[in-house]
């Protein structure tokens, strides 16, 4: 007679290990830890959406030094990506990014900086076609120190002359929004990222994810960069202005200038067109103490401003 068995006893599966997102976010949730998680850059979309009509490009250079006009490019990182007319971003259509010689070494600084060494831009040259491609058709370029970049590029190419640029450092309120720097990098992590930073595309696409990002109120960065652009500036210059007052016009965040820039060899500063009348007011009864004076003042839109 056969032996009557029990009812078998299967050993139960192992709980599924926990994904690395779960990890993170149990971790977040203790509040005794903040993660970073790396920035995956976004690919080139296959077909553009609809109602996405503007093209910005975010462009990002690496130099042998400060100054363009004794300096040069040797990396130019683009992303080009589509947006509508109220800042709302679409998809990204295009990638640059290359290397270009110096006619000199590269400085040991820049190298420690940069990563870029004399042997990886050996015989390198930028692909101006294939730059031009994403520069030509660009209703807006985007630059983190747009003062910095856009000297350089148009020095480097007549693709930059006459297009209109944004700075998504200088016109992005960003402590407003919570952010106690300005620096790429710092906006990075504190946005809860990280990126492989310093290489020209490698900041191009950091920077559009920052840029992207809603804040409370539903206002990304973007469109706040974008209406900032569609608006004029106007540079006031406090020419023959007495000696006297130099320090008063310093404190109040005017600027010297010593004509080499072609500008005014003057103090300056760069008001919004709804303060141009205060900022005259102050200088007429303040500085010139003169009720008629009429210091020069130039109009600024985004064509014109962060030129050298």
């Amino acid at each position: 007679m056969a032996e009557a068995r029990g009812p078998s006893r299967r050993r139960p599966s192992p709980p599924a290990p926990p994904s690395d997102e779960d990890m993170a976010r149990a971790l977040e949730e203790s509040g005794n830890y903040r993660i970073l998680r790396k920035l995956a850059a976004r690919p080139v979309a296959a077909a553009r959406q609809p109602g996405f009509s503007r093209l910005g490009v975010i462009l990002d250079t690496e130099t042998t030094g400060l100054s363009h006009r004794s300096d040069e490019i040797i990396e130019i990182g683009a992303v080009a990506f589509t947006f509508n007319d109220d800042g709302a971003v679409g998809d990204v259509v295009g990638i640059y990014g290359g290397l270009q010689q110096p006619s000199r070494p590269i400085p040991p600084d820049i190298t420690r900086l940069t990563g870029i060494t004399d042997a990886m831009v050996d015989g390198q040259l930028i692909d101006m076609p294939s730059l031009s491609a994403l520069i030509e058709p660009a209703d807006l370029i985007i630059a983190h120190n747009a003062g910095f970049d856009r000297p350089f590029c148009e020095a480097f190419s007549p693709i930059f002359a006459g297009k209109a640029w944004a700075c998504s450092v200088s016109e992005i309120d960003w402590s407003a929004r919570g952010f106690e720097g300005t620096k790429l990098g710092y906006l990075v992590g504190q946005a809860g990222y990280f990126h492989d930073g310093h290489r020209a595309v490698d900041d191009c696409h950091a920077l559009l994810e920052i840029l992207d990002r809603e804040r409370g109120d539903g206002e990304s960065p973007f469109a706040e960069l974008y209406r900032a652009s569609q608006r004029c500036r106007i540079r006031i210059f406090a020419e023959h202005s007495p000696f006297e007052m130099k320090d008063h016009l310093k404190a109040r965040g005017y600027r010297w200038s010593d004509g080499s820039d072609g500008r005014l060899k003057s103090w300056w500063i760069e008001v919004g067109e709804d303060d141009l009348g205060d900022e005259l007011s102050y200088l007429r009864s303040e500085i010139y103490r003169w009720k008629e004076a009429d210091p020069p003042i130039v109009r600024l839109t985004a064509f014109d401003r962060f030129k050298a």
